[in-house]
């Protein structure tokens, strides 16, 4: 059985600094800072797929991202709330990213839009607020369930699948 809540924090605390899951989830965040915009994909009522890119800000693994409230994006994750994510940069030689499985959800309490919105101020002071209730917009947060890491500054190769548990915790997902 998995730990969950406060003893699934503790168990990854209790890591090593040198543990592999713990590098994994460090390569992860670091990917989500160096990004600013990411892909979005739902499924449409029709059962088409339809992607859109938004700008987003993280705390920890789990991402925020506004959209217009008569949108089509918000209808189909308010149908299927099952979305894709997809974010990266290329380099010379090096393409470095990740695309996530996650359950998307609309943020509805004020306190953590504030929160958010503190976020966004301190890593983009340029930037517009999220502010659903002055205009008609609405918060989404997608957790993360499922990761492939990208990495090709690792050297060329598959992408690593990665499982989200509780605590956000991050460990290789393993073939059954």
């Amino acid at each position: 059985m998995e730990p969950s809540g406060s003893a699934a924090i503790m168990v990854w605390m209790a890591r090593s600094p040198g543990d592999e899951d713990a590098d994994l989830k460090s390569r992860i965040l670091a990917i989500l800072d160096e990004n600013r915009v990411m892909a979005v994909a739902t499924q449409r009522p029709d059962g088409w797929p339809q992607a859109t890119m938004v700008g987003y800000v993280h705390d920890d693994l789990t991402l925020y991202f506004a959209v217009a409230r008569d949108s089509q994006k918000l209808a189909n994750i308010t149908h299927e709330p099952r979305i894709s994510i997809a974010l990266g940069r290329e380099s010379p030689n090096q393409i470095q990213g990740l695309s996530m499985a996650a359950l998307a959800s609309e943020v509805m309490e004020a306190a953590e839009i504030e929160r958010l919105n503190r976020r966004i101020w301190d890593r983009y002071p340029e930037e517009v607020v999220f502010a659903p209730r002055e205009t008609a917009s609405a918060v989404i947060r997608a957790k993360p369930q499922l990761i492939s890491l990208i990495d090709h500054d690792k050297g060329p190769g598959e992408p690593e699948l990665l499982e989200v548990g509780a605590g956000m915790i991050v460990r290789r997902r393993t073939v059954d």
